[in-house]
């Protein structure tokens, strides 16, 4: 896949779909999955510079501003989708700045600059070129002990679940080696009944991993494999049930 290609296709879906991502809750299965537990890997937040990579309408860089960072600013490739960030920023004045931008290319910080990189579902969009040009782009711009903390889909994911509700990408007959950085679309639910169009860069544990030693990070990562939990069946079992035992979403801390 092209990296203009890919850039294209995610400008496109975000731009057309900004307005349902829009929420001021939790709404979709991986803001129950995914996201509380992201958002933990991040503290302790208070006082931070934090950079939210991929911020999508600003979810995530609220609640770190909420949670006490000094400084957060989001990126995004899809206008739409700053839009949409701005303008929750002017409902409720939080000081946090959005600019669209590419996240293989951040020279407008210098080194040293960020004490913490967030970026969350930002790489399933990513060619493993792409991942390689953000990661150490993320290495340059972190202060000495910063931290990088993002979440993709279980690369195991695709292939354990069918392609059905809640939450599924669609690679049948794919291959889990053999189609590295092809695109698959998906669908992710929320509890109303609607959903939302994702789409998966398939990479495998080992891409992510050598990206990250590539880059130059080379303390031990602290990974999580996210999953439902018995409080999440506690809320609503019809909805999480069905992915019950299923490796969802990977976490991961490191430190520079």
């Amino acid at each position: 896949m092209s990296k203009s290609n890919n850039k294209t296709l995610t400008q496109n879906l975000y731009n057309s779909t900004a307005s349902q991502w829009i929420r001021s809750e939790p709404s979709s299965l991986s803001d129950f999955t995914a996201r509380p537990f992201i958002l933990e890997l991040c503290e302790p937040i208070t006082g931070l510079r934090v950079l939210d990579l991929g911020c999508g309408e600003g979810y995530c860089s609220r609640e770190l501003r909420r949670r006490g960072a000094a400084q957060v600013h989001g990126i995004d490739l899809s206008q739409a989708m700053i839009n949409a960030a701005r303008s929750q920023e002017a409902e409720e004045t939080l000081g946090i700045s959005y600019e669209v931008g590419c996240a293989t290319d951040l020279k407008q910080f210098d080194d040293g600059t960020i004490d913490l990189v967030v970026a969350v579902f930002l790489f399933n969009y990513l060619t493993t070129t792409q991942t390689q040009q953000c990661m150490a782009e993320v290495a340059r711009l972190l202060s000495p002990g910063g931290r990088f903390v993002f979440s993709v889909p279980h690369p195991s994911f695709p292939y354990i679940h069918k392609g059905e509700y809640p939450f599924y990408f669609q690679v049948e007959g794919a291959g889990y080696f053999s189609k590295r950085d092809q695109q698959f679309p998906g669908r992710i639910w929320k509890r109303d009944g609607s959903w939302l169009n994702v789409q998966l860069v398939h990479k495998t544990l080992e891409d992510y991993f050598d990206a990250l030693k590539n880059a130059g990070f080379n303390t031990m990562p602290t990974l999580r494999e996210l999953k439902v939990t018995p409080e999440h069946l506690a809320v609503d079992e019809s909805f999480f049930s069905p992915l019950i035992d299923i490796p969802l979403h990977l976490a991961i801390q490191i430190s520079k």
